[in-house]
C-alpha cells in the first residue's frame, strides 16, 4: 500500500498514518525522511515500494527540506553510509536549488569515476525535469575529469550508459597535456600515437597486441576480456585492490588460480592486510555476501581469512553497558534484498540477514545481552530436547559467543536469519519484556519498521509505543533504538529523548548506537548528526 501523506505537515509529523503494510505508523518529518531515503535507499524495487516510488518521495521531500540539509544528507550519507545512486540523485538536484552549495560537494560525492557516469545518467535522464547537464555541471565534470590521475581515468573507463567516451562527448573537455589529449583520443576511437599514452594504457595495448606477456596493472574489468593463463590471472589478484579481490575469489578458483602453489596463502594475506582494509571501506553485510556465495574451490584459508576480516571490518561495534535486549525482525518482507530488487544484479544477501550479522557482531562484543528474533510470534532462546533444530542452532550460538572457534559469525547469522517468515509484529518482544517484568537500559530494534499485526483500536499509539511506554513506566532511564533497513519513511516509535530512528546497513550503525547510548546524542539525534556536516563554499 503506497504512503499517501508524503506532503503531511512537519506540525503532524507524530500522527499515525497507513504504512506500506497496512499497519499504523508514525510519519517521519520531511528532514527524517529524506535522511532514512538517503541512507537506505538504492533505486532498487523493494518488498513494498518499486524503484520509481522511492524517487517520487525523494523529489518530493526535496521540495520541502532546504538546500543545505540536501548537501549534508548527501554527504553524510556517502562518506558514512557509504551510499552510491542516492547522494548523486541529491547532488543532481542540488544543481537547480543552491549552485554555490552543489559546487562544494561535488568533489565529495563524486570521488570516483563510476560515482560521475553515475551523476552524468541521472542529469541527462530527465528525472529532475531536465535533458541537458548545464553549464556549472559540465564545468564541474571537466574539472574532475582534467584534474584525475592516470589509475582513476582508467577505472571510469568501465562501463556503459553512460560510458567514459559518451561523457566526453557531451562535455568536451580541454586536456592538460599531452598524455592526457592522446587518453582521451584513445577513448574516443580517434588517431593517437601509442607513445603518448599514459605508461599504464601503453601497457594495456601493448599486452592486448601480444607485444609483451607482463600483465598490466589495471582494474581487472579491463583484462578479463581478453585469453588469460592461470598464472597471469594469479598476477591480476596479486596486483588487484581488496574490494576486487573480495568480489572475484571464484573467479580466480574458477580460472585455476588457487591450484598454483602459494597462491591461496598469497590471497589470504592480501585479504588481512589492515591498511587495505581500512582503504576499501568494507561493510560487514559485504563480507557475509561475499561468504555467502563462496564456491566450495575457494581454500579454507582464504575462508579463515575472511572471517578475520570480520574482526576488522567490526571495530566499530560498541561495548555497551547495562541491561541490552536486541530484537530482530525475522518475518516475510525482510527476505527482501538488502539494496533491493535489480533484473541481473540482485544481491543474495537479505534484510534479515544483515539484522541476524549486526545482532551477532553486538552479542560478540557483549555476551550479556539478550536476542529475541520475532515474527508474529517470539522464536525463543528457551528449547526443549525434541526441537532439535533449534537445539542446533543455539548450541552455535553459544560456542561463537562463548568464544569457540568451532563455527563463524557468517554461519551463525546465516542460521539464526533462518528462522521465521511470517507476519510483523513490532510490539511482540516488548509484550514478553513487560510481562516477565524484566529490566532494560536499552532495546535496539533491527527491522523494515513494516508492523501491522499488533493493531490498537486507538489511533494515538501503534502497538510498539504502547508497549515502549508500559516498559518506561518499569524502567524510566530505558532507551530504544529503531534501525531501519528499507527505504520507507515511516516509524513504529516517534523521535523522543529516549528514542531514536536510525537507516542505514553500514557499520555507521554502531557509531550511532553507541552515541545514544551514551547520551551524547542531541535533539532530533540522527538529523543532528547530519547536521554536523561542515560544507566550505
Amino acid at each position: 500500500m503506497a504512503n499517501q501523506t508524503i506532503f503531511a505537515s512537519q506540525a503532524n509529523k507524530n500522527k499515525l498514518i497507513s504504512n506500506e503494510a497496512g499497519g499504523w505508523a508514525f510519519q517521519l518529518d520531511y528532514r527524517q525522511a529524506l535522511a532514512q531515503l538517503a541512507a537506505t535507499g538504492t533505486l532498487n524495487h523493494t518488498f513494498y515500494k518499486n524503484a520509481q516510488a522511492q524517487l517520487e518521495q525523494v523529489l518530493a521531500f526535496t521540495q520541502n527540506v532546504e538546500p543545505t540539509f540536501i548537501a549534508k544528507t548527501a554527504v553524510y550519507t556517502r562518506k558514512n553510509n557509504h551510499m552510491k545512486d542516492m547522494p548523486v540523485l541529491l547532488l543532481a538536484i542540488l544543481s537547480q536549488r543552491d549552485q554555490a552549495l552543489f559546487k562544494a560537494v561535488f568533489p565529495l560525492v563524486i570521488d570516483n569515476g563510476k560515482q560521475l557516469r553515475n551523476f552524468v545518467q541521472i542529469m541527462r535522464s530527465g528525472t529532475i525535469q531536465r535533458k541537458s547537464l548545464g553549464s556549472l555541471p559540465k564545468k564541474m565534470i571537466n574539472q574532475w575529469l582534467i584534474n584525475a590521475n592516470e589509475n582513476q581515468l582508467l577505472a571510469a573507463n568501465i562501463g556503459n550508459q553512460p560510458s567514459l567516451a559518451d561523457v566526453l562527448k557531451m562535455t568536451h573537455p580541454k586536456p592538460k597535456d599531452v598524455a592526457q589529449d592522446a587518453f582521451f583520443a584513445y577513448v574516443l576511437g580517434k588517431k593517437y600515437e601509442l607513445e603518448q599514452l599514459p605508461v599504464k594504457v601503453q601497457a594495456l595495448e601493448k599486452f592486448r597486441q601480444g607485444l609483451t606477456q607482463d600483465v598490466p596493472d589495471l582494474p581487472m574489468q579491463l583484462l578479463t576480456n581478453l585469453s588469460l593463463s592461470a598464472q597471469q590471472w594469479a598476477e591480476i589478484a596479486k596486483n588487484g585492490g581488496w574490494q576486487m579481490l573480495r568480489m572475484n575469489l571464484n573467479t580466480f578458483a574458477r580460472h585455476g588460480v588457487f591450484q598454483i602453489e602459494g597462491m591461496d596463502n598469497v590471497i589470504a594475506n592480501k585479504l588481512q592486510d589492515q591498511d587495505m582494509i581500512r582503504k576499501s571501506r568494507v561493510l560487514p553485510y559485504q563480507l557475509m555476501a561475499t561468504w555467502a556465495a563462496l564456491d566450495d574451490a575457494v581454500p579454507q584459508i582464504v575462508r579463515q581469512a575472511l572471517e578475520q576480516v570480520m574482526q576488522a571490518a567490526l571495530e566499530n561495534v560498541p561495548s555497551l553497558t547495562g541491561r541490552v535486549v536486541v530484537a530482530i525482525d525475522v518475518s516475510g518482507s525482510m527476505a527482501s534484498p538488502i539494496t533491493g530488487y535489480r533484473k541481473g544484479a540482485t544481491s543474495k544477501l537479505r534484510c534479515v540477514d544483515v539484522a541476524s550479522l549486526f545482532a551477532c557482531a553486538l552479542k560478540q562484543v557483549n555476551p550479556e545481552i539478550e536476542i529475541m528474533p520475532f515474527d508474529t510470534q517470539l522464536h525463543s532462546l528457551n528449547i526443549t530436547e525434541n526441537e532439535s533444530y533449534q537445539a542446533s542452532l543455539f548450541a552455535r550460538l553459544k560456542q561463537v559467543f562463548s568464544g569457540s572457534k568451532t563455527r563463524s559469525i557468517f554461519e551463525v547469522a546465516k542460521q539464526f536469519a533462518a528462522l521465521g517468515g511470517g507476519g510483523t509484529n513490532c510490539s511482540i518482544p516488548l509484550k514478553r519484556l513487560n510481562r516477565d517484568q524484566t529490566a532494560v537500559d536499552l532495546m535496539i530494534y533491527f527491522s523494515d519498521n513494516e508492523s501491522w499485526a499488533d493493531q490498537l483500536r486507538t489511533r494515538h499509539k501503534t502497538g510498539m509505543l504502547y508497549e515502549w511506554d508500559i516498559l518506561k513506566q518499569r524502567c524510566p532511564e530505558a532507551k530504544l533504538v529503531c534501525v531501519d533497513l528499507q527505504p520507507y519513511t515511516h516509524a513504529q516509535v516517534p523521535e523522543r529523548t529516549d528514542t531514536i530512528n536510525i537507516g542505514g546497513f553500514s557499520d555507521e550503525v554502531f557509531r550511532l548506537i553507541d552515541l545514544f547510548a551514551q547520551g551524547k546524542m542531541h535533539s532530533d539525534h540522527w538529523v543532528n548528526e547530519i547536521e554536523k556536516i561542515e560544507l566550505l563554499t
